[in-house]
């Protein structure tokens, strides 16, 4: 069997009604749907043609996030989850960079390296080494000012953990950004690249080896085998091409917000919610989410 779920502030039963038509339509055989949160979530079990009910949901109502997947391992005990855009609301070295006055040179360079037009790691080289002698004490002040948690990522991870996933951040950016981030939001593990730092200011350079796409899926693919786990029971999450290696091989491969070539290729879109979303795609109803 198989599981549609429709995530929207103002769901309606006549909305799901029209959803389980759809699906129908398109030789889907749906079963009867039933809420998760009323008039927030709900699920739609059908039997058939997966490929083809994504096709007839996803887009078809304003605002709905719509989820497709196999029934069986729904929730996940793997999660490994970009950072910047994602597990937090900005680019990191953009923010940084508009302490060195030169946020629209670099961000520019990080859009496009999202996109998937440029080398992440030559990307990251270029950007950083234009941060050189930058302060230190610069990183402090970003992360206070400007470092923002994506809506639903406390709860995310914390309710995943709760009911024993384990949890990994895995970041293109930075240490000094990473680790009080992911130990606020509660993951288990967290992997980014560390910026040199001498006598106080940044040399322009990142120690090797760098964190990128490939370390990424390695990230997914080592503790998946680690924990004992099928790749059905692993989840993913990221916004950029970087990401895309990792999407790829979990099991519920998600593109959050994400740039047109990962929302093309991932399994799973979430383009309007936030990331509590990522639980109704698992079975899980609020009155179960971890809030503190």
């Amino acid at each position: 069997m198989f599981i549609a779920t429709l995530i929207a502030e103002g769901l309606s039963s006549g909305q799901l009604d029209a959803a389980a038509d759809r699906l129908a339509a398109a030789g889907c055989e749906p079963g009867a749907w039933r809420w998760l949160d009323e008039g927030v979530a709900a699920d739609l079990p059908f039997g058939a043609k997966p490929d083809a009910a994504r096709a007839v949901l996803e887009g078809a109502f304003a605002g709905a996030d719509v989820i497709v997947q196999v029934e069986a391992n729904r929730e996940k005990k793997l999660l490994v989850a970009d950072m910047d855009s994602t597990m937090i609301t900005v680019e990191c070295i953009d923010e940084l960079a508009d302490y060195a006055g030169i946020k629209p040179q670099i961000a520019e360079v990080t859009e496009r390296a999202m996109r998937g037009e440029l080398d992440f790691a030559e990307a990251l080289d270029a950007r950083v080494a234009l941060l050189k002698g930058l302060s230190e004490t610069a990183i402090d002040q970003c992360l206070e000012e400007r470092v923002r948690l994506m809506p639903g990522a406390e709860v995310l991870v914390k309710t995943m953990r709760a009911r024993g996933a384990h949890t990994i951040l895995v970041s293109g950016g930075f240490t000094r950004f990473a680790e009080p981030v992911g130990t606020q939001i509660g993951f288990d593990r967290r992997i980014a690249n560390v910026l040199e730092i001498e006598d106080g200011v940044l040399t322009g350079a990142v120690a090797r080896p760098i964190v990128d796409s490939g370390t990424k899926e390695a990230t997914l693919l080592g503790a998946t085998a680690e924990l004992g786990l099928a790749p059905e029971q692993t989840m993913a999450v990221g916004d950029g091409a970087n990401d895309l290696a990792m999407i790829r091989k979990a099991g519920l491969g998600v593109a959050y917000h994400a740039k047109p070539i990962v929302a093309a290729a991932a399994g799973a879109r979430i383009d309007h919610g936030d990331l509590k979303a990522l639980l109704y795609a698992q079975g899980i109803a609020r009155a179960a989410w971890v809030l503190r």
